[in-house]
């Protein structure tokens, strides 16, 4: 059952949900290729308003002792929970995923990534007290916050990687800026409405818009101590040279090109099942998608047609139906750069099944047997 899906959503600064300055974006859902929400930009000067927030709360955050700390983390968590199938909703029509996956696996990790990390806060670890030198000069080690971080998240798994990033951070007492993906902005700035009293004023901000120009804006602020992006390796290039010159620490997840291995003795039926899974979860828009297949020779005939036997039986459909397996690509440019990869291949390789675009509106792409 879906509920009613917001079509505005707002930003959080200073612990209060304010509505954007500057630019307009239209947000599609891309089962459909229609608008269904408007997200106003952060102006300059919002974003300007949220990093000072941000420094404002840090030593009050950063003294608050870590019970205090996991209790707040604990009430995100019980909110979120509260509304997993709101957000499972807003996750679904911004991404495509289908739904019964988006609640189970990306909300549902939302809620154990922050009640983790309320416990980690109370249990963070360091070396003992030692006498290292005579004369009982003692050497211990203390751990502080670092800061403000900047957290910049990803289009494929807006509300799972926020969770990823806020929550580590506000643990350890750092206060957090998050940019979500101005494609998939959504579900991020939903969370941020949800939990904006469990904390305090500051101490969270969300803010969107461009990485061109909030982005720009919050990495290069000299008043941000950290940087942690997931995005491209592009857009890390960019993060390390700001972090450079203004000595900040960062946490860049680019990507990745996973392979997998299959030996002689395996049973190839569950690996290519297995494997159809692992390549196209998500629609295949995962940095850890199984990209690259090993194959023994002894069986490489075999598991290749078990694995477009896999592939072409998975269900692609409305992300709203529960027996769907796949749902659309995120984007129409998006689809058209995966169709070129297609086609480049198609010059060296041979295509057993999908590879083109669907007919009807959407931006979904057959994995059906290929003529």
């Amino acid at each position: 059952m879906t509920h009613n899906v917001p079509t505005r959503f707002d930003l959080l600064i200073d612990g209060k949900v304010v509505t954007g300055e500057a630019a307009s974006f239209d947000v599609i859902n891309p089962a459909t290729g229609v608008r269904f929400a408007e997200v106003l930009s952060a102006s300059s000067t919002q974003v300007d308003f949220a990093i000072a927030a941000a420094r404002r709360a840090f030593p009050g955050w950063a003294r608050t002792p870590p019970r205090e700390r996991a209790a707040a983390l604990l009430e995100v968590a019980n909110r979120v929970e509260l509304q997993a199938n709101a957000l499972a909703d807003i996750e679904t029509r911004n991404v495509g995923k289908p739904r019964h996956l988006t609640r189970v696996t990306d909300v549902a990790s939302t809620i154990d990534a922050f009640r983790f990390f309320a416990g980690a806060a109370r249990t963070m670890s360091a070396a003992p007290a030692c006498e290292y030198r005579a004369n009982n000069l003692t050497s211990m080690m203390r751990r502080d916050a670092i800061g403000v971080v900047t957290a910049i998240t990803p289009w494929n798994y807006p509300l799972m990687m926020a969770a990823w990033k806020i929550a580590p951070a506000l643990a350890a007492g750092n206060c957090v800026v998050l940019k979500p993906s101005e494609i998939t902005p959504c579900s991020s700035l939903a969370l941020g409405a949800i939990i904006a009293d469990c904390l305090p004023p500051g101490v969270l901000n969300i803010v969107h818009g461009s990485g061109v120009i909030v982005g720009s804006q919050l990495i290069n602020d000299p008043r941000i101590d950290m940087v942690s992006l997931t995005g491209s390796v592009a857009t890390g290039r960019y993060v390390l040279d700001a972090a450079r010159a203004g000595l900040k620490k960062t946490h860049l997840e680019l990507g990745g090109k996973a392979p997998a291995i299959i030996l002689k003795d395996a049973d190839i039926q569950t690996a290519a099942s297995d494997l159809a899974e692992a390549a196209f979860y998500n629609t295949g828009q995962d940095c850890t998608a199984a990209t690259r297949i090993y194959v023994a020779k002894a069986i490489f005939g075999g598991f290749v047609e078990k694995l477009a036997e896999a592939a072409a039986s998975l269900r692609i459909g409305n992300p709203e139906e529960p027996e769907t397996d796949i749902g659309p690509l995120v984007s129409q440019a998006h689809l058209d750069s995966v169709c070129g990869f297609v086609e480049r291949a198609r010059k060296t390789a041979t295509a057993l099944t999908g590879g083109a675009p669907l007919e009807g509106p959407g931006f979904f792409l057959s994995t059906n047997r290929a003529d």
